[in-house]
């Protein structure tokens, strides 16, 4: 009987995903041999746990539910981490670049949503993030699109990553450089 229920729990923890996937592209490929046509299909696919992890994969086969598959197997291997601010957005502006495709990623007070397009968009929902605005010049192939997000998210550091690399503490890196009037006269003394 105690085997059947580790059975049944290993069960529900298989159905019950870590982590959720957004589909993003679907070409249809063709290559020409002796008899005709032979297509194929080549999917792209998004993979987050929306606590700070993403990832992308793309996966081609002959079928549409193969190549997705594919597609999120590639993903989960190829996952990054990615430090958030209060769990909801960046910590600064970036810039990504990819080939063709540059994006432009901006912090967001709380209540403004994923103001991006597309590729971008699943890239920021699968992460986590809630507040974000970015935009895309350049490229608008979802390839290009993806990849130059994640590069930018790449560049994204985390005051305690600043503090540790500098040998500092966080308080020291979060001033803001506010000293009251008295303590800059007496400094300039």
């Amino acid at each position: 009987m105690a085997r059947e229920d580790n059975r049944r729990d290993r069960r529900d923890r298989d159905e019950t995903p870590e982590f959720a996937d957004r589909l993003v592209a679907i070409n249809r490929v063709s290559k020409t041999v002796k008899g005709g046509k032979r297509f194929g299909f080549a999917a792209l696919v998004v993979v987050g746990d929306q606590k700070g992890r993403v990832g992308f994969g793309k996966g081609k086969a002959k079928e549409v539910p193969e190549a997705i598959r594919k597609a999120t197997e590639a993903a989960k291997r190829g996952m990054m981490r990615v430090p958030l601010r209060e769990g909801r957005t960046l910590h600064h502006d970036m810039e990504g670049r990819h080939g063709a495709g540059r994006v432009v990623m901006r912090t967001a007070p709380q209540g403004t949503g994923i103001i991006a397009g597309g590729p971008m968009r699943a890239v920021f929902e699968m992460l986590g993030v809630q507040d974000v605005v970015a935009k895309s010049t350049g490229s608008q192939n979802p390839y290009n699109m993806i990849r130059a997000t994640l590069d930018g998210l790449r560049k994204e550091t985390s005051p305690r990553m600043v503090a540790q690399r500098r040998g500092k503490k966080v308080a020291d890196i979060l001033k803001r450089g506010d000293e009251t009037p008295a303590a800059a006269e007496t400094a300039d003394a």
